[in-house]
């Protein structure tokens, strides 16, 4: 109909309606965001293999350098590493380039998604600056890993672009392209994992 306001949510696959100018924690279940990940690449899907890499298989990884980056942290800074993109489930992976060009729009988006998962989980709305900070350093050292492993980037590339990471961060860590849904049901248990330990 002209001059109706444009639709702005989402069915999600377990019911909710999500709306996406205005989420609440009530609409966000893991398993729809467990699904959306899996199916969303990294990359804009250039990497090598069969699968493409996936947010999920991402965010996963970076949970687990998360953990190499700070050994001691609370569980609950764990599963915000786990849940750091979170959002893209509705909203996609951009690579950097592009989210810098579509502006604060993409930002102002991301966080208002984020402050719903995050109380849906039982975290803060808004992390501390202090752990974002050690979840992007996590970030940067995946992307370094998926770069070098996945995307066809020279360690130099790497190297600038991510800075080249600590070698105790990096060591055994080698990447597995999978089907969706083995990744899918892997990012649903490493969660249920986290949450049961809160």
């Amino acid at each position: 109909m002209a001059g109706s306001t444009p639709r702005a949510w989402q069915r999600m696959l377990s019911g909710r309606r999500l709306d996406l100018l205005d989420p609440t924690p009530v609409d966000i279940e893991i398993e729809d965001i467990a699904h959306g990940l899996a199916f969303v690449a990294r990359w804009n899907g250039q990497t090598e293999g069969d699968f493409p890499y996936s947010v999920a298989e991402h965010s996963i990884l970076v949970e687990e350098i998360f953990r190499r980056v700070d050994p001691s942290a609370p569980v609950k800074w764990r599963l915000a590493a786990l849940l750091h993109d979170a959002p893209e489930y509705v909203i996609g992976d951009m690579i950097s380039p592009v989210k810098a060009a579509v502006g604060p729009g993409y930002g102002e988006l991301d966080a208002r998604l984020t402050a719903a998962i995050h109380l849906r989980f039982g975290l803060p709305a808004t992390l501390p600056k202090t752990v974002k900070a050690r979840i992007k350093r996590a970030d940067k050292v995946s992307a370094w890993l998926e770069a070098t492993q996945l995307a066809g980037f020279s360690v130099a590339e790497a190297d600038k672009f991510f800075g080249r990471p600590n070698p105790a961060l990096t060591e055994g860590l080698r990447l597995h392209l999978r089907p969706p849904a083995e990744v899918r049901a892997d990012y649903t248990a490493r969660h249920a994992d986290l949450m049961a330990q809160l």
